[in-house]
């Protein structure tokens, strides 16, 4: 029986349609090499990495949203009276900002939803971003050649701060209100220039009647723009330097393991958004979030009972109500230490040795090189030790910033509450940093121990020579790999300050700071294992080698050990990977 080809189907009108679309836009832009490189690029496949998307699916969450409440939101100050279905406010004085706020809440169809989603997508998009520097951190990722990306995702994560900020400021609401009069006072704590930076802010004295409009074009012009630039520029950065990889067998600096961005990634990835989709509108629906109906518009004169933030400007209310009423006066100007020093310097202080991390610890190790593949937090452990300090001193702020609410739960006094969260500030996080960085050096030598002498079993055998010994199973390949792939970090070493002829070298000074600061960071270390000590692990005896002798002549016991031995290690298994 022979068979003979079908001649092939003539194409549809759609696809000649669409095949001349792009034969058009490539001759003109030159888009088809671009759109082919970009679909070859490889990502690994880590949850961890799907942090950085939550961020960028929530701001898409975010523009949508807030293009909806644009067409509602009145931004002015404009004193008017309400009437409308939610009778506790009919008659009530209030802005034109707040009365929009209540007729998109209650008359606009949806109009509560959407407000609901806009609010809860803005925390997630902060949670997301915190957590994914977190992520960055502590595996590594800032390092050559990505630190100016990590300067595009610091910038990213102070903007989102100040759109969280000026729009949670514009209902014109007793809480908002109270958040503005905070801003108002850290600004004009700053001496001498502080008067002049409230009065440019709000239009004149507090609270003026400009800020609502120019924080409304804030919020929805200039920092969603700003947002957008960089989110392109970091997403730039990410397919020019390649994706990072966690360690592993056959990952290098050289190459990705993972899956190509089309089809793989892509279905991933659209599929992901209908899911972060999903739990923000799911969230909005059934958990209320800022009634500003039950606070009332703005009035100087009032302050609510338990007047909380968004969570990501609660240590910033926490470093204030922690910080004593300390004020000295210089001639006729008053320095208000008790917002200056919570308000300003901490706060600076916290963000640019976030800011400047990378730089730092590229003077500590004075590695010039490339690095694609992540650190394991515990082979880093001053900074893992440096990173869970400075989340334990901004959870002490957070914390310290609901102090009220914990007083009033719990039945306890808020002076002791306020004395804890002080006291606990300065102790804290020098002694989270012992312990983290105790917990990573033991781990460490923990993994020495294993790619030395393997997992204990607990089976122990009797020799006829009457010796007991535990047999110990061998690490594979992989997990030896994964335990041995990292460089030894050591301090830095410096010439001597004087040559041979005893004059002084210039710059030993800025040389010998950055040897001081490489001891700090590198000083305790535990080295790997290299493969003249794993040779020498595995041929420091012969029981091993040696076969079991007869069943009447040995013993296995299922508790203790005087000893270990290695059995021989399995072969490496490298199917199943892709490599770019």
């Amino acid at each position: 029986m022979s068979t003979v080809d079908s001649p092939p189907a003539p194409a549809s009108r759609t696809t000649r349609a669409a095949a001349a679309t792009a034969d058009y836009l490539d001759q003109r832009t030159g888009v088809g090499n671009a759109v082919k490189e970009f679909a070859r690029k490889i990502f690994p496949d880590h949850w961890s990495f799907l942090l950085g998307e939550i961020a960028l699916y929530s701001f898409v969450v975010l523009l949508i949203s807030g293009t909806f409440l644009t067409m509602f939101f009145v931004p002015s100050m404009t004193e008017v009276h309400y009437h409308g279905p939610w009778a506790a406010m009919d008659g009530v004085q209030m802005s034109e900002a707040f009365a929009s706020t209540l007729r998109l809440s209650f008359e606009v169809r949806g109009g509560l939803l959407m407000r609901q989603i806009h609010h809860w997508a803005a925390l997630i998009f902060m949670a997301s971003i915190v957590t994914h520097m977190m992520r960055v951190f502590f595996t590594g990722a800032f390092r050559k050649p990505r630190e100016l990306n990590w300067l595009v995702g610091f910038t990213l994560m102070i903007l989102g701060l100040l759109a969280g900020f000026s729009g949670y400021s514009l209902p014109d609401d007793v809480l908002s209100g109270n958040g503005l009069r905070i801003a108002d006072g850290v600004a004009r704590a700053i001496p001498i220039a502080g008067s002049y930076i409230s009065f440019g802010l709000f239009g004149g004295e507090f609270p003026g009647m400009e800020l609502i409009p120019r924080l409304f074009t804030v919020h929805i012009l200039l920092i969603p723009a700003l947002i957008l630039a960089l989110i392109g520029l970091h997403l730039l950065m990410v397919v020019l330097h390649k994706h990072t990889q966690y360690p592993g067998s056959g990952r290098t600096d050289k190459n990705v393991v993972g899956y190509p961005l089309f089809p793989v990634y892509v279905a991933k990835a659209g599929g992901f958004f209908f899911v972060v989709f999903a739990v923000i509108a799911l969230m909005a629906a059934t958990m209320t979030i800022n009634p500003v109906w039950n606070y009332g518009p703005f009035d100087p004169g009032v302050v609510g009972a338990g007047a909380q933030p968004d969570w990501y400007m609660l240590f910033l209310e926490g470093g204030l109500r922690l910080m004593p009423g300390w004020e000295f006066v210089i001639g006729q100007y008053t320095i208000s230490m008790n917002i200056l020093i919570p308000g300003v310097i901490i706060p600076g202080l916290l963000f640019t040795v976030l800011a400047l991390w990378p730089f730092i610890e590229a003077a500590a190790t004075g590695d010039k090189r490339e690095h694609h593949v992540l650190d394991r937090p515990r082979n880093a452990p001053f900074r893992t030790a440096f990173g869970v300090a400075y989340l334990t001193s901004f959870s002490i702020l957070v914390l310290a910033g609901s102090n009220d609410l914990i007083a009033t739960h719990f039945h306890l006094s808020i002076n002791d509450i306020t004395w804890t969260f002080r006291v606990l500030f300065f102790v804290a996080p020098p002694l989270a940093f012992w312990i983290t960085k105790r917990i990573c050096l033991s781990l460490q030598r923990k993994d020495r121990e294993l790619v030395l002498h393997g997992h204990e079993t607990g089976r122990i055998v009797r020799f006829a020579s009457g010796e007991y010994i535990e047999v110990h199973k061998p690490l594979d390949a992989h997990e030896r790999w994964l335990r041995v792939q990292h460089e030894p970090r050591r301090p830095i070493e410096i010439e001597p300050a004087e040559d041979s002829r005893g004059v002084r070298r210039k710059g030993y000074r800025l040389d010998a700071a950055k040897r001081r600061l490489s001891k700090l960071f590198y000083e305790d270390r535990v080295e790997p294992v290299t493969p003249a000590e794993l040779v020498a692990a595995q041929s420091h005896g012969s029981h091993d080698a040696l076969p079991l002798a007869p069943e009447e002549h040995r013993e296995e016991l299922t508790a203790g050990a005087s000893g270990s031995r290695h059995l021989a290690p399995e072969p490496e298994d490298t199917e199943g990977t892709q490599r770019h």
